[in-house]
């Protein structure tokens, strides 16, 4: 009975599994602060977009370590950058999952940072349309390489229009953007910042990501994307910010993901380990929350035992 009168469902179709790649073979390193996430050479990612697969989830959204790092992000726009080699591995061998790609520069800068940086002395400043050359670059390789999405999540003004222009250019109309269209600066980011390697070396993001306090500047940012050319957004952190994207899902008819990010992930798992929560039910009432708010999909850690429990 309550399953027939149910007002919102969950199917391992609407989640995305976010998946991290690093140089090497064989390499299956777990993060510390996320366990039962890993760090995954792109032969360990095939076996893991195998069983995402297998699982029927949605798709894979796809973060890159580089070898290196310099000022320029060049491992993100390189056409043997680890995202690019692993979009080209997972394209042939992992065609009923999406492939989305991650577009920013903070895995692949010395400083950590989302865009060029500019500095004097202590004082930095990040160029916002120095990047958007840069960002729009990572895009056209990423398409290039096989991506079937791309994400800009760097939060500079009037990326996503530049990237559009770009894509069209190279011949990739048809490759769609997911914008992080409302993304905030939030304390919830810690453990992927350990697993990308990405943390700012100085200073914070609090520049170019978002204020949490600002609901209705949210509105304005996921507007002023759509007008560039976004074909999806995805609101990120997920649970602490419900109402935004309860709020975008009423003002916005467009496809709308959340990002249930790695400080919530890493939040329950501790709750788990110690046997405050229960595993599954915790898992799902909060995946279903943020459903029931307004996403169509969702980015989660939790994509493979969530996919496990509904089927």
């Amino acid at each position: 009975m309550r399953s027939l009168v149910r007002e919102v469902h969950l199917h391992p179709g609407a989640l995305i599994l976010p998946l991290f790649l690093c140089p090497g073979e064989g390499v299956r390193r777990e993060i510390s602060s996320m366990p039962g996430v890993f760090n995954l050479s792109i032969d360990e990612a095939v076996k893991e977009a195998a069983e995402a697969a297998a699982l029927g989830l949605g798709g894979l959204l796809l973060f890159g370590l580089p070898a290196s790092k310099d000022d320029q992000a060049s491992g993100a726009w390189a056409d043997d950058g680890i995202v690019q080699q692993g979009l080209r591995a997972l394209k042939s061998q992992a065609s009923k999952l999406l492939l989305i790609a991650d577009v920013c520069l903070c895995e692949y800068t010395a400083h950590g940072h989302c865009g060029v940086v500019r500095r004097d002395g202590e004082h930095y400043e990040i160029e916002n349309d120095a990047s958007l050359e840069l960002l729009a670059k990572t895009a056209v390789s990423l398409a290039r390489a096989g991506a079937d999405i791309v994400a800009p999540s760097d939060m500079m003004d009037g990326r996503v229009g530049v990237i559009r222009g770009e894509l069209d250019e190279a011949g990739f109309d048809q490759t769609p953007i997911l914008s992080y269209a409302a993304k905030f600066a939030s304390s919830f980011y810690g453990p992927f910042r350990e697993a990308a390697g990405s943390a700012p070396q100085f200073g914070d993001r609090h520049t170019y990501q978002m204020d949490g306090a600002n609901l209705r500047e949210a509105m304005r940012e996921i507007d002023q994307d759509l007008a560039e050319g976004a074909d999806m957004i995805l609101m990120k952190p997920a649970l602490p910010y419900l109402d935004v994207i309860h709020a975008a899902r009423e003002q916005f008819d467009v496809p709308l993901g959340a990002y249930q990010v790695s400080g919530e992930y890493a939040m329950l798992e501790a709750a788990f380990a110690r046997g405050w929560l229960d595993r599954e039910r915790a898992m799902m009432e909060t995946l279903i929350s943020i459903r029931r708010a307004g996403a169509d999909f969702i980015v989660t850690y939790f994509a493979q035992q969530a996919a496990r429990r509904l089927s």
